[in-house]
Formats: C-alpha cells, sequence, structure tokens
C-alpha cells in the first residue's frame, strides 16, 4: 500500500514526536558549569601526572592536583597546581602536561581551551618520604 505524496508516513526519517521541534541549532546550548570543567581538569592532570612525571615509589606521593576554570561561550581557561618530581626536566615536562589536559578538556567537553597555566606547587624530592624537618 502506497501513502500519498506528502503525508507523515511517506520518507519521513524523523519519529513523529520531533516534527514539532525547532532545528538543532535554534533549541538552545549546553552549558558545563565551571566547576564541572575544573573536575574532568583535575582528573586529566592527575592522568597526565602519572604518565609524564610519575613519581618514583621512594620519594612518596605527590599531592592531587587542583584546578580551577573560566569558561566563556565556547572556550575554557584552565589554571593547574599540581606537584612534580624531582630532578625532572620541568619546562619539557609541564608542557607535555599542558597540551595532555588541553586536549582531553576539549574531547570530553566540546569546549575549545585557550589556555591551561600550570603551577608547580612543590618538587617531589627524596627528602619529602619523612615529611620532617632536616638537621
Amino acid at each position: 500500500m502506497r501513502t500519498p505524496p506528502g503525508s507523515p508516513g511517506e520518507g519521513s526519517a524523523l519519529p513523529a514526536r520531533t516534527t514539532g521541534l525547532p532545528p538543532p541549532a535554534e533549541r538552545g546550548a549546553t552549558v558545563i558549569p565551571d566547576r564541572v570543567v575544573a573536575r574532568i581538569a583535575v582528573q586529566a592532570a592527575r592522568t597526565a601526572q602519572s604518565r609524564r612525571a610519575a613519581v618514583p615509589p621512594d620519594r612518596g606521593s605527590p599531592e592531587a592536583p587542583s584546578a580551577s576554570a573560566a569558561a566563556r561561550i565556547g572556550s575554557v581557561r584552565l589554571h593547574l597546581a599540581m606537584d612534580l618530581p624531582y630532578p625532572t626536566d620541568i619546562p619539557r615536562v609541564c608542557e607535555r602536561i599542558q597540551q595532555d589536559v588541553a586536549q582531553k578538556v576539549a574531547q570530553l567537553t566540546g569546549l575549545r581551551v585557550e589556555e591551561v597555566v600550570l603551577t608547580v606547587r612543590r618538587l617531589v624530592t627524596a627528602a619529602d618520604t619523612s615529611r620532617g624537618r632536616v638537621r
């Protein structure tokens, strides 16, 4: 049985319930709060820290990274703070961590990462394992 041209059953790929909705571009925007983007950045920084700047087991464990985010329409700026092992090539490791975090945040949120500022809180050395004062 054929349906007449222009009837609801002919060639319509969309379900009937979406025919009354405006096009996707006109429906609105998905907004991701800054704190959610910051949490994603912390997870990405933690992963990057373990890949790029793993602290040897005899040197103690670094504190968890922290992050803050400032999102604007379609883009975000990130600020990270983390510990790194010493000795290490600090500029190279920081650059790689920044790239890893920017890539992961962009992938998971769909936001363009304009800037990733990385602050090294402290360098973890062999003396940091005791966390006591050296005399």
